[in-house]
């Protein structure tokens, strides 16, 4: 009885240094939004102004590509680009479209070193996921080749990769998938030349073998454009045994729904 009293008082001053430690962080930097600066009431959001400024990608929608319809069609509808184009991958799914505020929060991840900004998006790449995170057996990034790592000092897609695999308990494997060739990049290419860019970029360690073969994975990348990129990452991974892949991006390019 005087133990579990004992340790209840313990929890209760732990939680008081801990609420204590809390304020006096938000003393010296406030919670902000993520978005436009202005005072939030938690750190890791966004302003009612840039929530609604936020084009969340909602059913209806493709299942496979995640395309949103601009009306419900009916359950399991394909867009006609699947039909006609099936992509290597399972199905993709993508918090946002590429624009305004989403398009703010990937270059303060991408291009501003705002590495902080990651735990709240991969919280709602988990949500859009619908379940295929929690699902999978792992979780990878899309890789930079070591020269273009070494410049950029990290890697956004691996630190949305990371935090995800946090949130959901399941393992992230960062050097399973490497890309083993130097490409040019990707912005301002077309689609084709996308293609081309990125063809057998991509590669699985003899140790990533071992741990993928026959699993389902999650690969995560910050943007989705043509598909270029996650595609030929895909192929390297299905070569290796791969069974089911779910891409899983923070915004994807789209100029609306279909």
């Amino acid at each position: 009885m005087w133990g579990q009293e004992a340790e209840n008082r313990s929890g209760r001053l732990a939680d008081g240094l801990r609420g204590l430690m809390a304020a006096a962080v938000d003393a010296v930097y406030p919670p902000v939004c993520a978005g436009c600066g202005r005072m939030v009431g938690v750190h890791r959001g966004v302003c009612p102004a840039c929530w609604a400024n936020l084009r969340l990608i909602e059913r209806p929608y493709c299942e496979v590509l995640g395309v949103p319809f601009s009306h419900d069609l009916g359950q399991g509808i394909l867009s006609a680009d699947v039909i006609a184009h099936p992509p290597v991958f399972e199905r993709l799914r993508s918090v946002a479209l590429h624009d305004g505020i989403a398009k703010a929060l990937v270059h303060g991840l991408k291009y501003r070193d705002r590495t902080d900004l990651a735990a709240m998006m991969a919280a709602w790449m988990v949500r859009a996921g619908e379940g295929a995170v929690e699902a999978s057996d792992a979780v990878l990034a899309v890789p930079l080749h070591a020269f273009r790592l070494w410049g950029r000092r990290f890697n956004q897609s691996a630190e949305l990769a990371r935090a995800i695999a946090r949130l959901s308990d399941r393992p992230f494997l960062a050097t399973a998938l490497v890309r083993s060739r130097r490409t040019a990049r990707q912005v301002g290419l077309g689609a084709t030349a996308r293609e081309d860019n990125v063809r057998g970029a991509f590669s699985v360690t003899e140790a990533g073998r071992a741990m993928l073969f026959g699993k389902r994975v999650v690969l995560v990348d910050d943007v989705y454009t043509t598909g270029a990129t996650v595609s030929s990452a895909t192929r390297a991974l299905k070569k290796a045994g791969v069974a089911d892949v779910t891409v899983l991006t923070f915004a994807r390019a789209l100029a609306g729904p279909i």
